[in-house]
């Protein structure tokens, strides 16, 4: 069986499905004849247009989704990797691993006696069917269960001395913590336990300048990977929720 990632904001994306449903019953009652017009006293309101546009523009978003969480974030895992020059003996950290998505990515790397270690509270509104056994599972399906170590840890107080790792990676978990200084003491635990000369890729959907700022304090050199016209393009369309970027770190 093949390794089952998960659905990634299953909640937000229910929510897009509603409001493209909303925009369909809208446009086929339109079909079948219904002016599209609300009358609520001496205001008459055009509310076709107002459920249909925002329901195909729902619709779309929903289903991007849905295909970056099944095929697309696969296909970044070994595009983020790539960034690594492997020896196959590293010591990973993966922060907020969800279902072990670069966890186990990383471990497939790691074929000199490497080890790659995983840490995540689990919460199911950020990713479907969220929890450390469907980690193990996804791990054993891929062929490299004996590579992986998984942990409940929260991301802001890492359970591991300075200097541990060589590798920390992160996907689309950070920005989970909604509070800034949240965020600061996340970005200055992964600078903490990766070791002089290590690396840091930190892969979000927002928040990249907060995230390099703070690295910077740390005495990281940090560059950015990925398109910005793609990144600009999704802050438009999405009213600045997505602002996806890949920041690379070394020290």
């Amino acid at each position: 069986m093949k390794a089952d990632y998960g659905i990634d904001a299953p909640g937000v994306i229910r929510n897009l499905l509603l409001v493209a449903a909303a925009g369909l019953l809208a446009a086929v009652a339109r079909i079948a004849g219904w002016s599209g017009v609300v009358t609520l006293g001496p205001v008459r309101l055009g509310l076709a247009p107002m459920l249909i546009w925002p329901g195909l523009g729902c619709g779309a978003m929903a289903l991007w989704m849905l295909y970056d969480s099944k095929i697309g974030k696969v296909r970044d895992r070994e595009r983020l990797l790539d960034h690594v020059a492997w020896s196959g003996s590293e010591r990973v950290l993966d922060v907020g691993c969800g279902r072990g998505l670069m966890l186990i990515g990383a471990a497939k790397r790691l074929t000199n006696g490497g080890r790659a270690t995983s840490i995540d509270i689990w919460q199911a509104e950020d990713l479907s069917g969220n929890r450390p056994e469907a980690t193990l599972e996804n791990a054993e399906r891929e062929g490299v269960r004996d590579r992986v170590e998984v942990k409940t840890a929260d991301m802001r107080k890492l359970p591991f001395d300075d200097a541990t790792f060589d590798v920390v990676v992160s996907c689309a978990a950070i920005h989970n913590l909604y509070d800034a200084a949240d965020r600061a003491q996340a970005i200055r635990e992964v600078g903490r336990v990766l070791k002089p000369g290590g690396h840091a890729i930190i892969d979000d959907i927002r928040h990249y300048a907060e995230y390099a700022r703070t690295l910077g304090e740390q005495g990281f050199t940090v560059q950015r990977s990925g398109s910005r016209i793609a990144s600009a393009f999704l802050a438009v369309v999405t009213f600045g929720s997505l602002r996806p970027a890949t920041l690379m770190a070394t020290r």
